[in-house]
């Protein structure tokens, strides 16, 4: 209920704001949302609920890496809502921390008091239509790689799935190095990329979210658990280079609430707020 009425209470500032300052009144203001490859589908459904909701905030996505989103923002990119697959593009970009949290670079992007972890998901070992390489868990893959018999798709070091598989191959004792020069891995610049070399058939298996492999269609058979690479939260935060700063928090808002959770929950994400 709480929720419910602060949404209701951010709506009504948005709709009773003075000529020019972007009112649904007077023009559609366009907001400009950066969030992680892996929200494509469930934010792509919400926009259309939320169109109903506001319908003069038009959303405007930005879907890839959460690592290539941080790198725009840090550029120049106007953004107003930013929403990645993983803590740490959001520290990087976060001017309450320090270095020794997460922000070497001092960078000071987040609007304070705005920031939520949002969603959780889970790291999924996914499969091609009839897993011709009968792969049946992490513990199969790790050998599989070790023995120079199967091929895998991951994430690239800068993509947040990429970052989680090398936490398993840590766990695991695996060297992604050397797997690589073996020839028994292959990369993807975002998780879509990564969930399309296993729809095709290009690859034995791939580390994916399990919300992506819900969304693609494929089969998972296996779960990492929180001992092998932590656990995947999306953080969620208005910019401070947002110019449209009570339009961006009512949609956060909106993100927070029921009709929001049952689009995340119908593919696997568990809502945090």
């Amino acid at each position: 209920m709480k929720k419910v009425i602060a949404f209701l209470l951010t709506i009504c500032l948005t709709l009773t704001l003075p000529a020019g300052c972007g009112a649904p009144g007077d023009e559609s203001v366009e907001l400009t949302v950066f969030a992680a490859a892996s929200l494509t589908e469930t934010l792509t459904e919400i926009a259309e609920l939320y169109k109903e909701a506001v319908p003069g905030v038009t959303l405007v996505f930005n879907f890839d890496s959460s690592g290539t989103l941080k790198t725009q923002i840090e550029e120049g990119a106007e953004c107003d809502l930013f929403i990645s697959a993983a803590p740490k593009q959001m520290n990087e970009l976060d001017g309450s921390l320090g270095a020794d949290s997460g922000n070497p670079d001092g960078l000071d992007f987040v609007l304070q008091g705005t920031r939520v972890d949002l969603l959780e998901n889970k790291v999924a070992l996914a499969v091609p239509e009839g897993n011709p390489a009968g792969v049946s868990s992490f513990d199969d893959l790790a050998a599989g790689l070790r023995g120079g018999s199967l091929l895998l798709a991951m994430g690239n070091e800068d993509v947040p799935v990429g970052q989680y598989t090398q936490k398993i191959f840590s766990y695991y004792g695996l060297d992604e190095e050397a797997l690589a020069a073996a020839g028994v891995i292959t990369y993807g610049s975002n998780v879509k990329e990564v969930a399309a070399q296993v729809g095709e058939g290009a690859v034995d298996c791939g580390i994916i979210y399990a919300t992506d492999a819900f969304s693609a269609g494929l089969t998972t058979v296996d779960t990492a658990t929180a001992e092998m690479c932590g656990q995947v939260i999306y953080p969620a935060a208005v910019l401070n280079i947002t110019k449209h700063e009570d339009e961006a928090r009512a949609f956060l808002d909106y993100l927070t609430g029921d009709e929001a959770a049952a689009v995340f929950e119908a593919v696997g994400f568990t809502p945090l707020v």
